[in-house]
């Protein structure tokens, strides 16, 4: 899952993001509107984590952005009013969901990915396959019962293999949902990480490589 955190205040900015990618999420950061609205144009986020009261451009305007380019894009809209109109207001101008400041960061998460199971048709919160068992919120994943411990790379890579469910999805469409825009798009990076992804899960192997187009289980 790729998230978009676009909220003025840094260190909170920072520290949402450290611990979305701790539970194995790809995280850009923005501090204002504006940066927001230059990525939207240039990425494809599953879900975005506005700040309402941002600078330069309001969060409101780049929520209304989001809706006019016709974008899947959940968003997750954060302040510091707990008001009831104010919610309210948010979820009119086209927010998904609204989170009063200061909140619990497990809270956070699970909405995060409670907004990123909508971005595709209904899918279970555990998805299984190929006797693989895969568990977004407890970042558990079984293989024919046994537990197996996956870096968060591996797990993101896992489940977005899992979410499209038979389909083979290129190097291209894993380095956009499983990494950040710092990473170098000609880095051998998704390949070793499957690599090591298919000697992590065992035999016999479950994810098959698709000559020149990409990865499938």
């Amino acid at each position: 899952m790729r998230v978009l955190v676009v909220e003025d205040e840094q260190l909170l900015a920072d520290a949402v993001a450290t611990g979305l990618r701790r539970e194995a999420m790809a995280v850009d950061v923005v501090y204002d509107g504006a940066g927001a609205l230059e990525r939207i144009e240039v990425n494809d986020y599953d879900v975005l984590v506005l700040d309402r009261d941002l600078p330069v451009v309001h969060g409101d305007d780049v929520c209304r952005r989001v809706v006019e380019l016709g974008l899947p894009t959940r968003v997750l809209m954060l302040t510091a009013s707990g008001d009831v109109s104010d919610r309210v207001e948010g979820l009119e101008i086209g927010a998904d969901d609204y989170l009063p400041k200061p909140f619990a960061f497990s809270e956070l998460t699970a909405r995060v990915r409670a907004l990123g199971r909508r971005i595709t048709s209904a899918l279970p919160p555990v998805l299984e396959r190929a006797g693989i068992k895969l568990d977004p919120n407890r970042r558990e994943v079984f293989r024919d019962g046994r537990q197996v411990q996956l870096a968060p790379k591996e797990f993101a890579v896992l489940e977005v293999l899992m979410r499209n469910e038979g389909a083979v999805v290129s190097a291209e469409q894993l380095l956009e949902k499983a990494w950040d825009e710092n990473t170098d798009p000609f880095t051998n990076v998704v390949r070793v990480t499957v690599m090591t992804l298919r000697r992590k899960l065992g035999e016999p192997p479950v994810i098959v490589t698709v000559p020149g187009s990409g990865y499938r289980i």
